[in-house]
């Protein structure tokens, strides 16, 4: 690959993005720059970072999952709901995540063994989802949970020596994990090749069904830790919580530059697409911006995500085209041998493959 064509990678766009959105951060808008604030801006993106992990896999794979959100808000009233009952909090968490499996089986199992599309199953569960955190909370909010967790969850409690939260020394560390995964091992390849193609990748030996049926339930599982965390770190649970952040999650890995029709894309790019979104909501926040304008910047991010690497790619092609490379055969001047080629001439048939009229019989002279 030429070097353009490394700086027009979307996921090296993205990454450029991010350092230009910090530099024009710390110089237009006192205290951006900050350790505190970094910090703070790095925690708010925890449950969309842990996420978007498993749903760059899924994403990869040609799948995806819109109850994500849900499944966050199902995980925090349910662990509302134990820890209201006497439910020491070492119990709440295994539960929790065991109900997080249980919903990514239920999406995996309609999509790998009904044959339904991911995303009209995972529509359908994440009005089910939100529904049933509605039935076990309700309207009620609950509080008080142990204070050595929640500051845990939160940017006042940092890893040792740096401004890093907890939560996100753990992304970091499932980040590296994750990637190793990815692009390093047959598991990944085989994502990549299901995204691609998935009927060839099935004919060529790939557990294809049970390859992304795993890939739900490990979404699922994230989903129901990421509430718990968001739990911790508002310090509240609620039915509604994490309501509309599927499409934050979703438009920080189409941002990353993976393809949503899967087989493309890298998880630095993933990572770089949450962190720029993240930084840009902090950094609009600094400035008194109000949601609103929040959530339209993401719309147009996500539309932007899925816009330009199309044309990116559009142009690439239309460039390859105009210039091919040497020896390609398209080029004006023409390698040797390159002419038309000679016609050889007709294959004389042996006699008696001739037709009887065709048989010239010699007379005997006279």
């Amino acid at each position: 690959m030429t070097g353009l064509g490394k700086f027009l990678r979307w996921d090296t766009v993205v990454g450029v993005l991010l350092i230009a959105v910090f530099l024009a951060g710390t110089g237009s808008t006192e205290g951006f720059g900050s350790t505190g604030n970094l910090s703070a801006a790095l925690n708010d993106t925890a449950e969309i970072a842990l996420i978007a992990l498993p749903m760059t896999l899924l994403v990869v794979a040609g799948q995806v999952d819109l109850s994500v959100a849900s499944m966050l808000g199902l995980s925090s009233a349910l662990a509302g709901a134990l820890w209201d009952a006497g439910w020491t909090f070492e119990m709440i968490l295994p539960v929790c995540l065991l109900v997080g499996m249980a919903g990514g089986l239920l999406n995996g199992w309609l999509v790998t063994r009904v044959g339904l599309p991911s995303l009209a199953v995972t529509i359908g569960t994440l009005t089910l989802y939100r529904g049933l955190a509605s039935v076990i909370l309700g309207n009620k909010a609950v509080a008080d949970f142990p204070e050595t967790y929640s500051q845990w969850a939160t940017h006042l409690e940092t890893v040792p020596g740096t401004f890093i939260p907890y939560p996100i020394a753990l992304f970091a560390v499932l980040a590296v994990i994750t990637a190793i995964v990815l692009h390093s091992t047959g598991f990944g390849r085989s994502l990549f090749a299901i995204g691609a193609q998935e009927d060839a990748a099935y004919f060529a030996g790939i557990r294809v069904r049970r390859i992304k049926l795993l890939l739900f339930v490990l979404t699922g599982v994230m989903s129901a830790f990421a509430g718990i965390v968001y739990t911790l770190r508002y310090g509240s649970a609620r039915a509604d919580n994490g309501l509309g952040l599927e499409l934050v999650v979703i438009a920080s890995v189409l941002l990353g530059g993976i393809d949503f029709n899967g087989g493309k894309g890298t998880l630095g790019g993933a990572v770089a697409g949450v962190l720029l979104i993240g930084l840009l909501n902090n950094l609009l926040t600094l400035n008194d911006i109000s949601n609103e304008i929040r959530v339209i910047v993401t719309g147009l991010l996500l539309i932007a995500s899925v816009l330009t690497p199309r044309l990116i790619a559009v142009l690439s092609e239309r460039r390859q085209r105009l210039n091919p490379p040497p020896g390609s055969g398209t080029s004006g001047s023409e390698p040797p041998g390159s002419g038309p080629p000679q016609q050889r001439p007709p294959r004389q048939r042996p006699p008696q493959e001739r037709a009887p009229q065709e048989r010239i019989t010699r007379k005997a002279p006279q």
